[in-house]
């Protein structure tokens, strides 16, 4: 067999399903803490094709656990430095960017295309409304819930949306999604543990989530871990997906 930078995915995956990774097109949604790791293990396992989207730049406090993140990025747009970051892996890819919003007014444009879409938006309407988009057009979608606020990563978890607890996130994407009659049918990756109380309290607070704009308005603290860990599942479920591991 030849030696080449797949070489270890193909002895674990298989060829088929080597296969199967080139010729799937991926939306990343949200290159977060979260976002961005998906994407990365995505392109270092073989996906060839993938479109990055996400409307805002790196700043500063993005080095504690966003990949693209480096004093010399600070300023860049986070679309634009990941597209770069996976093409040195890997300059066969092709990726698309889309440096803006995901929104009722850009979703039909993203979605076109799409093979399987990994969401990691962080704002209530925002991700909902992606749900819903991929839920009605049966585009395989795989959505991360809320990764700040905690510590644990052995409380990390994959269900439907129907079968989550704890996460105030899940809990008002269930919410939202039961006003479009979506019952179950999602699959998300979350943390059912207790998310802590924010020091100092002007920080933010779980009542930070309320609202129909579903914006948080405090700064919630996360750590790199967590965030790191639910963008690998993202991207492990997708792999095992395509490649009929589960």
């Amino acid at each position: 067999m030849e030696i080449d930078q797949f070489s270890r995915t193909r002895l674990l995956f298989g060829e088929e399903a080597l296969d199967s990774f080139t010729k799937t097109r991926i939306a990343v949604i949200g290159l977060g803490g979260v976002g961005s790791f998906a994407a990365e293990a995505l392109a270092r396992s073989g996906i060839l094709k993938m479109l990055l989207v996400d409307a805002d730049r790196i700043n500063l406090s993005n080095l504690n656990r966003q990949l693209p993140a480096l004093l010399s990025t600070l300023g860049k747009y986070k679309t634009e430095v990941l597209r770069d970051r996976l093409l040195d892996i890997n300059p066969e890819m092709e990726i698309d960017i889309f440096t803006g919003f995901c929104n009722e007014h850009s979703r039909g444009d993203i979605l076109k295309n799409v093979d399987f879409v990994v969401d990691a938006i962080d704002s209530l309407v925002p991700k909902v409304g992606l749900l819903e988009d991929c839920y009605r057009a049966e585009i395989p979608v795989i959505s991360v819930m809320g990764a700040a606020s905690r510590f644990d990563p052995s409380r990390i978890a994959i269900a439907d949306i129907s079968q989550t607890s704890v996460c105030p996130l899940a809990r008002r994407v269930r919410k939202f999604l039961r006003r479009r009659d979506i019952h179950k049918g999602i699959t998300v990756i979350y943390s059912n543990e207790e998310p802590i109380e924010q020091f100092p309290p002007e920080a933010g607070t779980l009542q930070d989530w309320e609202g129909e704009k579903g914006r948080m308005r405090g700064t919630l603290g996360s750590v790199v871990y967590l965030p790191a860990i639910m963008g690998m599942w993202a991207a492990g479920y997708v792999l095992r997906k395509l490649a009929g591991r589960l």
